[in-house]
């Protein structure tokens, strides 16, 4: 009986190895916690997880690109890459094709009138997406003396609201927004050369 069970065995793993199945691979999951430490899974148990890479074969040319794209144009508008990163993650989280419920577009979330000033012709273009809108953060910091808290809020809610409001605009998203973004920000500082 013992002998039936372990052929049974062994002919399901040759037919599943015929058939061209192969053994499921996982993503995983990184989470830094208060005191810096760096904790990997492939089962995150809490929400503070984020996605990091896919188990096999290291990180995709994608994301190398856009280290790559991300470090160019940092450097070009005097930016640091940790805001810029910061930025990708709360707007698009790394999503080059999606649109907002307002019309802004790609990873850096432009809106068409913007990409326009800026000569972004497709905003969906990781590459040109990412010049655009950093050359915008550049702008909104230059516009609001390299005040970190100013430029964000008008990144997300328009200069002229930031002038209206004599400084951050009473927009609960606006605020949420400016939190998050130093938040991720903080993130990318401690943990290196990742995107997610």
């Amino acid at each position: 009986m013992m002998r039936c069970g372990f052929v049974l065995l062994i002919t399901l793993w040759l037919l599943v190895c015929a058939c061209g199945i192969s053994p499921a691979h996982a993503d995983i999951y990184r989470y830094m916690d208060a005191n810096g430490v760096v904790h990997f899974t492939n089962t995150p148990t809490h929400g503070r997880y984020d996605f990091y890479r896919k188990e096999k074969g290291g990180q995709s040319s994608s994301v190398t690109n856009y280290l790559e794209i991300i470090q160019r144009y940092s450097n070009l508008f005097r930016l640091e890459e940790a805001l810029v990163k910061a930025v990708i993650k709360v707007e698009s989280d790394y999503n080059p094709r999606v649109v907002s419920s307002k019309g802004a577009q790609g990873l850096m979330q432009l809106i068409p009138e913007t990409a326009r000033d800026l000569r972004v012709v497709n905003p969906f273009d990781p590459s040109e997406n990412i010049r655009g809108g950093s050359q915008y953060l550049r702008q909104m910091l230059d516009q609001f003396d390299d005040n970190l808290e100013l430029a964000l809020a008008a990144y997300n809610a328009g200069p002229n609201a930031v002038r209206r409001h004599g400084g951050v605009p009473p927009f609960d998203e606006t605020q949420t927004y400016i939190q998050r973004v130093k938040r991720y920000m903080d993130y990318y500082r401690k943990a290196g050369v990742t995107l997610l």
